[in-house]
């Protein structure tokens, strides 16, 4: 009978795979699909008597040459990490950010350099959630995510030959964290604005912000929709046959998981709001841009000045006109939100108390928009507008539910009266 050396732990922690020794080579078992044994496993034992039962009958045969442990993935978690970070820049832009976090603060933070991806076990990964429940920075649906993106990581690296298919098989029976979990926190629900706070705050924004503002609670838009619109992705072509102009990102979200693409149809309040920052400006412009929203600004400023210009505030404007202060093209969701927050801190200071404005964030526009349009035409609607495939994930936007139970309560009759 060959010799099993499955059982020596060196060569099994080196390999990662179940080996015999007969008549001088070595023979690397497989299981049935051909896929390779793990040492010490059920699939290694199968495989094991599978071979004696050969060599029983066959006491000549000579297993197919199979591939060294040099032919299987050999990659790093460094070299698997980095190669995701840069796929991720390209193909993944919007996300970028948060493989980036993964990547350098958590995984290359916790494994040696030369750690190999294969060695990366469930155990490992769960390892990966503790540091992050440590370090106090995620909410527990936050940690949920960046576990699932990186199994994402290593599903990457087995269709790149970078890492064993089991390897990442086996991180997907990782369970997510459930609620009350030592350690970790969730997030406060969002709920949508009213949209008599937000008329309250239109004053005093700019006119620039105002229109996005406007825009994304019409059209119940993502805050990255509103913020990355080009001059070349709204269609005015058809304007006269139906009355609309259709805005089509380039980008949005479920992209990549539906392959389908988004259309806003803009009406006549929308294109009013649009016209002014369309003009002289090419198809790869961005629409709504930081350095014009700064000359809205500072317009604004001149015009409500009720003192004389210093000297040395004349020098300070010539200086800036020769040297003017560079601004990214496009918004940010971050930069636009800051700007919103910065409008309800001058609002609140010309407000009398009892009508000052609560903070809120642009994301909670398209909760807005979504709970209105369902109050107003039903859930399908609501669920059109929000260009979900599913129902349920609307009733995470929409909270209408009480407003239409308060409804039924009001007309309700009491049937035990008569």
């Amino acid at each position: 009978m060959p010799k099993l050396m499955n059982q020596n732990p060196k060569l099994g922690q080196k390999e990662g795979r179940a080996v015999v020794r007969y008549k001088g080579k070595t023979i690397y078992l497989k299981k049935q699909d051909g896929t390779p044994c793990k040492p010490g496993t059920r699939d290694a034992l199968a495989a094991y008597n599978r071979l004696c039962l050969e060599l029983q009958s066959n006491p000549d045969y000579i297993p197919s040459k199979q591939p060294t442990p040099s032919e299987e993935p050999n990659a790093t978690l460094k070299e698997l990490a980095g190669g995701y970070l840069t796929y991720s820049k390209v193909m993944h832009s919007a996300d970028y950010r948060n493989i980036q976090i993964i990547v350098v603060d958590f995984l290359l933070a916790l494994f040696d350099s030369t750690f190999p991806a294969d060695s990366f076990t469930p155990k490992s990964l769960k390892k990966v959630q503790e540091a992050m429940i440590l370090s106090q920075r995620f909410s527990r649906g936050t940690i949920n995510n960046y576990t699932r993106k990186i199994v994402g990581i290593f599903a990457w690296g087995v269709t790149e030959g970078l890492v064993q298919e089991t390897t990442h098989r086996a991180l997907k029976l990782v369970r997510q964290l459930k609620k009350g979990h030592p350690g970790t926190w969730d997030n406060k629900p969002r709920h949508g604005v009213s949209f008599a706070m937000i008329n309250r705050l239109l004053p005093f924004l700019i006119p620039m912000l105002r229109a996005m503002v406007q825009i994304q609670g019409l059209q119940g838009m993502r805050s990255g929709e509103i913020c990355n619109m080009r001059v070349g992705e709204i269609d005015r072509s058809r304007e006269h046959k139906t009355g609309f102009w259709y805005y089509t990102p380039a980008h949005h979200k479920t992209l990549e998981a539906t392959g389908k693409e988004t259309i806003f149809p803009l009406g006549k309040f929308e294109q009013e709001l649009l016209l002014p920052y369309l003009e002289g400006k090419s198809g790869e412009d961005a629409v709504f841009s930081p350095a014009q929203a700064m000359r809205e600004r500072a317009d604004e400023k001149r015009a409500s000045r009720k003192t004389k210009v210093s000297p040395a505030e004349l020098a300070r404007s010539r200086a800036r006109v020769a040297k003017p202060r560079q601004y990214a093209e496009f918004y940010s969701s971050d930069n636009y939100r800051t700007a919103v927050q910065y409008g309800i801190a001058k609002a609140n200071k010309q407000l009398p108390e009892g009508e000052k404005i609560p903070h809120w964030f642009p994301y909670q526009l398209r909760h807005a928009a979504i709970t209105r349009v369902s109050l107003m035409h039903g859930k399908d609607a609501a669920q059109a507008l929000a260009g979900h495939t599913s129902a349920t994930m609307t009733d995470n936007y929409d909270k209408s539910q009480l407003r239409k139970r308060e409804k039924l309560a009001r007309k309700r009759k009491n049937p035990f009266v008569r």
